[in-house]
């Protein structure tokens, strides 16, 4: 059995993109630093990070005051060239964003000044324009945004290779299928569910779907839980004439922190589109039954039900909408408002389906939109990293250890 040491300067819980790319800025600042990277799964990437879409966002949709915004641009170049150093593959496919009814048009203005002041590479384009970027999509706004500069990337094969980096550093411990099940901050100590038990000089909380579980054992963030969100894909048929030069997205709606269905291109040029934001029942139920717990189904559908009363951020309209698309033909009516062509014979079942692990303020009754961070003397808590997430991870890392000084 492996040895562990009693004492770490750094233990991370989690190891997806946020804890590994935290670990390596880490290692930037002091390569002596002893870092423990704890994570639950035998495997890493089997959640949030490896369901990621890959998009490299530019920073269009973020208010220019959030962190979001701060650091969504630097982020996606920083990624960039991380996987060109590293030959990983980058696809530079651009995106459009399209309004689907007259009240988005003037969202237009909103977010290409949000683009701009985000440093987005951005333009407005008319009919004419755009119907030479993107001949499928829809012509009849006159007026779209595009960013050329929009990109994906593969975020197994990126989270991958930080991963190994880090399993060749001397400096780092990783401790796989184990995960906190005590914790005394007082004495900055915890105990595993194999038996170990740590101190630290410092602890980053990064466990996505159950951070909030985690922090409130630290007895942090009472005051907010998530509710998870299942975003599932229907795939472009092989048999499909569909053809798209890059993503196609609509004007969102500002008052929730989601981006609507979309067209997904991943770097194999494979043609996806959703995700829906249907309420999941567990923060691993990914399909079926699969990951359901009673306690969490009774504890979202509580949040979920006040939310709806209280209509904070037009939620009850928004779910309404959402709820139609369970349905494919209603699924493929959101879709032909970005391109008219497509039809019900273009879009196939998929196995692609992710969890958006969505902070829920409960005072406040709403959803962040932000991320959300919560420290302590000896221990940081990432709260609420949802999109753009894998996008900012680099320059995220960043922030999250100035924190400490």
């Amino acid at each position: 059995m492996k040895k562990y040491k009693d004492r770490y300067d750094y233990v991370i819980l989690g190891a997806g993109i946020s804890g590994i790319t935290i670990a390596r800025e880490i290692l930037s600042r002091n390569k002596d630093a002893e870092v423990l990277l704890i994570e639950k799964e035998n495997e890493i990437g089997l959640h949030g990070t490896g369901r990621n879409s890959g998009v490299l966002h530019s920073g269009i949709y973020y208010p220019i005051e959030s962190l979001k915004a701060k650091f969504c641009s630097e982020g996606s170049k920083l990624m960039k060239d991380y996987c060109y150093e590293r030959g990983l593959p980058v696809l530079k496919c651009g995106k459009v964003i399209l309004p689907t009814s007259n009240d988005d048009i003037h969202q237009i203005d909103i977010l290409y000044d949000r683009g701009i002041s985000n440093g987005a590479k951005i333009f407005k384009v008319n009919r004419e324009e755009l119907q030479e970027i993107e001949p499928e999509a829809n012509k009849n706004p006159s007026l779209a945004l595009f960013s050329p500069e929009t990109s994906v990337v593969d975020p197994k094969k990126v989270v991958l290779s930080m991963f190994n980096e880090l399993v060749n550093s001397k400096s780092v411990t990783i401790l796989l299928s184990d995960f906190v099940v005590f914790s005394d901050p007082d004495k900055s100590l915890i105990s595993t569910d194999k038996g170990f038990n740590f101190t630290y000089g410092h602890l980053i909380n990064t466990t996505g779907q159950y951070a909030d579980v985690v922090s409130k054992s630290f007895g942090v963030g009472n005051e907010y839980t998530i509710i998870p969100f299942k975003g599932v894909y229907y795939g472009l048929s092989d048999k499909s004439n569909i053809k798209l030069n890059g993503l196609i997205y609509p004007v969102p709606d500002l008052n929730v922190p989601f981006l609507g269905i979309h067209s997904v291109k991943l770097v194999n040029e494979d043609i996806y589109f959703g995700p829906t934001a249907f309420p999941a029942f567990g923060r691993e139920n990914y399909h079926g039954l699969q990951g359901i717990s009673m306690k969490e189904a009774s504890e979202i559908s509580f949040y979920l039900i006040k939310q709806y009363y209280k209509n904070n951020q037009g939620f009850r309209s928004y779910s309404h909408q959402e709820s139609l698309k369970f349905l494919k033909k209603n699924f493929v009516k959101s879709i032909k408002k970005l391109i008219p062509s497509i039809d019900n014979d273009d879009l196939v079942q998929s196995n692609k389906v992710g969890i958006r692990a969505q902070l829920y303020n409960i005072p406040k009754n709403q959803l962040e939109m932000d991320f959300i961070v919560k420290t302590t003397s000896n221990t940081t808590h990432v709260l609420n990293a949802v999109s753009p997430a894998f996008t900012s991870s680099l320059s995220f890392s960043k922030y999250i250890l100035d924190l400490e000084k």
